[in-house]
C-alpha cells in the first residue's frame, strides 16, 4: 500500500483519511465522486453517471436505474496524501447503507443542491450525522443551475441543520451564471477554467461590497464559539487570517458549524478548493478514535460494508482503526472466536486490488471471513475488542412473498436470499407459519426491485413475487353444544367414538380452552386427549376458511365401546363436532390491526392524515417528533391489509422522506362486503 505516513507542509504528519459522500437522491454524490478521482489522478477521465461510465454505480442495478443501491468505495492520493471516499446512497430507501459506513469515517462531505424543495431530505442525512457527532462540510452543487442569493438559499436549507450553516464561498455572477467564487476565509477571488484549475484574480470592485459583507456575517458565526474574536469584532478590530481559519477548523470538528462550499461536479468546478479543505481540515485516524472512545493501543477493526462478489467470494470492508493488519493476521471478535482472512485487498468501486498490509486508518477489504456481519468489530490479536456502536436497521415499510418458479431452486433460493441479506441488512426474510410464505421485507418499491434483479441477475434464479396473504382469523359469536359420532365398521374390529360438546365464545385475545366435565367414566379418561387433539385440528381451520381464535370448549358427554373405540376414532369424534357446531356459532371474521407510527415534515401532516383516513386508518393523535425540527409523529390503527403499499403513498406525499413503523395491536370484526370478499378469495386459493 505504500507508505502511509507522509510528511507534509508545517511538518504535520497524516494518516490515510476515510471520507463519506453523502446527500439526498440525485444531488451529485456519485458525480463529485468522479470529479475528485480525476482531480488527483485516480482515474484517467471523470466518468457519467448517465453515460454508465462512472467508477462508482458500476453494478447492473445501479446502471439500469441511474442511481446509486449501495456504497462504493475508492482511494486516491493527493498532494502525497491518501484518501479514501465512500460515496453512500441518497435514495431513503438505501440510507441504512450509509449509516452503515459512518462509524469508519473521520469527515463527511454532504451534497446538496441549490433547492428548498430538498430541505427535507437533507435533513436526514445530517441527523445521522449529528447523532453521532460526525465533522461534516456541505458541498452546494449545481452552483451552474442556481438562481438567485446563495445565501437566501441556505437560509431555506437551514432548518434542516441543527448547527449553523456557515458559508466559506460566495459565487461570482456574470449574465447569472456562476462564474468563479470568492472564498471569503482566503479573501481572494476565482475563476472556473473549464478542464483546468480555477484562476486566481482579485477581488472585483464590484463584489467587494458584497464580500466584505458576507465575510463579516461568516466571522459572527464563528464568534459564538470564540470570545476572543467576539472581541474583536466588537472593537472593529481586523482579526488575523490564522484566527478565522483556526475557528473554521476547530468549530467544524467539535460540530458546532458546517462550513458549506460551492462548486459543480459536473463541470469540476470547486473540486480542488475542496480537496484543499479536506486534506488541511479534516481530522485524521487519531481524532476519530477520540470520537468512538478508542485508545492508540486499540488494534480494532469495524465491518462497513459487505460485498457478496461474483468471483472472489465475500468481502467484508472495514476501518482499521490501529495498528497494522498484514495478509494472513489472526483476528477475534468479543467472545475470542478465531478468524482469519484469506487475504487483504483495496476497493475501487466494485474492483478488488490486492495488498499485503493495511495501517491506522485504512480501508480494507477482508476475503470470505464466513459470520461475520456487517457492523460487527474485531480485534487484532486476541485481545478483546472494545465494541463500537452498530446502527439499528429501519423497520421495513413494503413487503413482497416471494418463491422460486420451479421447485428445484427452493433451496438455491433460500441460499442467496441469506446472502442478499448479510450484504445488506436493511432487508429482511421471514418464513409466516400461518400461510406458508416466504416474505422479503424492505425499505420501499425500488429497494425490493434491486433486491430482486439481484436473484435474478447475481444468482441465475427465476422467483415469483406477490403480495403476502393477509393473516385473518375467525371467531365466533354464538354458542352450541353438539354431539360428534365418529362410527364406522369395515370387518374386524370397528371404529367408534361419540362426544357432546359444549362451544362458546370466550374475550378476544384469551385464546383457547379446552375442558371437560365428564363423570361416570362415559368418556375414558385415556381417550380426553384425543378429543382434545381434534378439537385442535378443526380451529386450524374454520367455517369460513381461517383458524378459529378465542374458542372455549367442553367435553361434558359421549359413549364408548370396549372393543372398537380407539384414539383415532375419538380424535375424529371432536373433529366432527367441531366442524358442525362452528357453523352454528355464527362465525365472523377478523382482520388484523397495527399501530402505526408515521414520520413526516410538519407540512404534510395534515396530508398524511387524510391517506390514514382513507385506509381506514383510526387516528389516534400526532405530536412533534422528538429531536427532529419540524417534524411530526402521527399515531394511528390501521388494518394490516391495507399497509400492503401505504409507504408509496406517503413517500409521494412527503417528497420521498416519511417511514413508518407497526407493530400488530389486535384484532378486528370485518363484516359486509369487505368480509365476504376475503372469504370469496380464500374459497379459491383453497
Amino acid at each position: 500500500m505504500g507508505d502511509k505516513h507522509v510528511g507534509v507542509a508545517g511538518g504535520r504528519v497524516s494518516s490515510p483519511r476515510s471520507v463519506a459522500i453523502i446527500g439526498p437522491f440525485a444531488s451529485g454524490k456519485t458525480t463529485l465522486l468522479e470529479a475528485l478521482l480525476a482531480r488527483t489522478g485516480a482515474i484517467g477521465r471523470q466518468g457519467s453517471v448517465d453515460a454508465k461510465s462512472s467508477l462508482g454505480d458500476s453494478s447492473d442495478e445501479a446502471r439500469d436505474h441511474a442511481m446509486s443501491v449501495e456504497a462504493n468505495i475508492a482511494t486516491c492520493t493527493y498532494k502525497g496524501e491518501n484518501f479514501t471516499f465512500i460515496d453512500c446512497p441518497g435514495s431513503v430507501e438505501f440510507l441504512h447503507e450509509g449509516n452503515s459506513a459512518l462509524n469508519g469515517v473521520d469527515i463527511a462531505v454532504v451534497v446538496a443542491e441549490p433547492d428548498e424543495k430538498k430541505t427535507a431530505a437533507l435533513q436526514l442525512i445530517l441527523k445521522a450525522l449529528e447523532q453521532r457527532n460526525i465533522p461534516h462540510v456541505l458541498f452546494l452543487n449545481k452552483i451552474d443551475k442556481a438562481t438567485g442569493s446563495v445565501r437566501a438559499m441556505l437560509q431555506a436549507l437551514q432548518p434542516a441543520s441543527s448547527v449553523p450553516m456557515v458559508l466559506r464561498q460566495i459565487p461570482i455572477w456574470e449574465n447569472g451564471t456562476a462564474t468563479g467564487y470568492i472564498d471569503l476565509a482566503l479573501e481572494r477571488a476565482f475563476v472556473y477554467q473549464e478542464g483546468k484549475p480555477s484562476k486566481t484574480i482579485e477581488v472585483p470592485d464590484d463584489e467587494r461590497a458584497r464580500e466584505v459583507e458576507a465575510r463579516y456575517a461568516m466571522m459572527e458565526m464563528l464568534a459564538d464559539h470564540d470570545d476572543v474574536l467576539m472581541e474583536q469584532l466588537l472593537e472593529d478590530e481586523a482579526p488575523e487570517n490564522d484566527i478565522i481559519f483556526g475557528d473554521l477548523v476547530q468549530e467544524m470538528r467539535r460540530g458546532e458549524i458546517c462550513p458549506v462550499f460551492i462548486g459543480s461536479a459536473i463541470k469540476g468546478n470547486g473540486i480542488r478548493r475542496l480537496l484543499k479543505c479536506l486534506r488541511h481540515d479534516a481530522p485524521d485516524i487519531v481524532d476519530t478514535r477520540k470520537r468512538l472512545g478508542l485508545k492508540e493501543t486499540d488494534a480494532v477493526v469495524q465491518v462497513l460494508k459487505t460485498y457478496q462478489t461474483s468471483h472472489g467470494g465475500k468481502l467484508s470492508v472495514a476501518r482499521l482503526f490501529g495498528g497494522s493488519l498484514k495478509e494472513g493476521a489472526l483476528l477475534y471478535d468479543s467472545q475470542g472466536q478465531e478468524y482469519r482472512p484469506s487475504g487483504l485487498a483495496q476497493m475501487q468501486g466494485l474492483q478488488p486490488k490486492k495488498v499485503t498490509e493495511a495501517v491506522a486508518g485504512d480501508l480494507v477489504a477482508l476475503g470470505k471471513l464466513d459470520g461475520i456481519e456487517t457492523g460487527m468489530t474485531l480485534c487484532v490479536g486476541a485481545k478483546p475488542p472494545k465494541l463500537l456502536f452498530v446502527p439499528s436497521s429501519p423497520d421495513p415499510v413494503l413487503s413482497k412473498g416471494i418463491s422460486a418458479t420451479e421447485r428445484k431452486d427452493e433451496v438455491r433460493l433460500s441460499t442467496a436470499l441469506a446472502k442478499l441479506v448479510d450484504e445488506d441488512p436493511s432487508l429482511t426474510v421471514t418464513q409466516v407459519q400461518s400461510t406458508g410464505e416466504t416474505v422479503l421485507d424492505g425499505q420501499g418499491e425500488m429497494h425490493l426491485r434491486v433486491a430482486l434483479e439481484r436473484l435474478t441477475g447475481r444468482y441465475g434464479l427465476a422467483v415469483n413475487s406477490f403480495e403476502p396473504r393477509i393473516p385473518y382469523k375467525e371467531t365466533i359469536r354464538g354458542s352450541t353444544e353438539l354431539r360428534g359420532r365418529h362410527k364406522k365398521q369395515s370387518g374386524g374390529h370397528g371404529q367408534f367414538g361419540d362426544v357432546v360438546l359444549s362451544i362458546q365464545p370466550v374475550p378476544r385475545g384469551e385464546g383457547h380452552s379446552f375442558n371437560d366435565t365428564i363423570t361416570g367414566g362415559v368418556v375414558p379418561k385415556q381417550y380426553i386427549p384425543s378429543v382434545r387433539e381434534g378439537v385442535k385440528e378443526a380451529l386450524e381451520k374454520g367455517p369460513l376458511g381461517f383458524p378459529v381464535v378465542d374458542v372455549g370448549v367442553t367435553l361434558k358427554d359421549g359413549s364408548y365401546h370396549a372393543v372398537d373405540s380407539s384414539d383415532q376414532a375419538f380424535r375424529m369424534a371432536g373433529i366432527l363436532a367441531m366442524k358442525d357446531g362452528l357453523k352454528e356459532c355464527k362465525p365472523v371474521l377478523l382482520e388484523p390491526v397495527d399501530k402505526v407510527v408515521v414520520a413526516c415534515p410538519s407540512e404534510t401532516t395534515a396530508r398524511i392524515n387524510a391517506i390514514v383516513s382513507g385506509r381506514r386508518g383510526q387516528i389516534l393523535g400526532f405530536d412533534a417528533r422528538a429531536d427532529w425540527d419540524g417534524w411530526d409523529e402521527v399515531e394511528a390503527m390501521i388494518p394490516e391489509s391495507e399497509l400492503s403499499d401505504l409507504i408509496v403513498e406517503l413517500r409521494s406525499a412527503t417528497a420521498g422522506v416519511a417511514t413508518f413503523s407497526r407493530n400488530f395491536d389486535h384484532l378486528a370484526e370485518l363484516s359486509g362486503k369487505a368480509a365476504d370478499k376475503v372469504i370469496e378469495s380464500a374459497t379459491v386459493l383453497a
